[in-house]
């Protein structure tokens, strides 16, 4: 009675008992993985499978030959899309003035994440800009011309906060938080 092979038995990818330069296994790139008994090798993963979704290429139809050009916005000056870094410079300032405050006001500088996050939504619901991006000419605005609003300005704060979001950003610089709240963080 034949022993079934482990691996052979828990994969759906056929294994290939042979290859060009007399290994057995597959003859393309990929993981393997060797079983217990002969030596037969299966392919685990692929790159040609992962390579499709991993690589984040664009069709060419959706590129633009500057960030802002999709949704009809000047390449430089005023209403423009605003770089990283007068974002990261505008963040920093708030940031700082925050720690500012809640040292000097509550003593407490783990309070630091509440001022932050009051004065962040505060002015940006009322004004579309916090005090960092008014210093660096920098403004949030909603892409239909609308005022932020204290519902979208909500929505774009938790997720800003969550950290993750305003790192994942598209071709035109709009993180996952100016996305749900359909804003775009402009130059003045």
């Amino acid at each position: 009675m034949q022993r079934a092979d482990p691996l052979r038995a828990a994969s759906h990818v056929p294994v290939t008992p042979c290859r060009t330069d007399g290994e057995r296994g597959p003859a393309v790139g990929g993981l393997v993985a060797r079983s217990r008994s002969g030596g037969y090798r299966v392919t685990v993963a692929e790159r040609r499978w992962a390579g499709s979704w991993l690589s984040g290429v664009a069709p060419s139809s959706d590129k633009a030959e500057y960030p802002g050009q999709r949704l009809g916005l000047p390449e430089s000056g005023p209403s423009s899309v605003a770089g990283v870094g007068r974002r990261l410079g505008a963040l920093l300032i708030d940031w700082l003035l925050c720690e500012a405050i809640a040292i000097g006001v509550f003593r407490d500088q783990f309070l630091t994440i509440a001022v932050f996050a009051a004065e962040t939504y505060l002015l940006t619901a009322l004004t579309g800009f916090t005090v960092g991006k008014r210093l660096l000419g920098l403004r949030v605005a909603r892409l239909d011309g609308k005022p932020v609003g204290l519902l979208w300005a909500l929505v774009r704060t938790v997720l800003f906060l969550a950290v993750i979001p305003p790192l994942i950003f598209d071709s035109d610089l709009r993180g996952l938080h100016d996305k749900a709240a359909n804003t775009i963080v402009i130059r003045t």
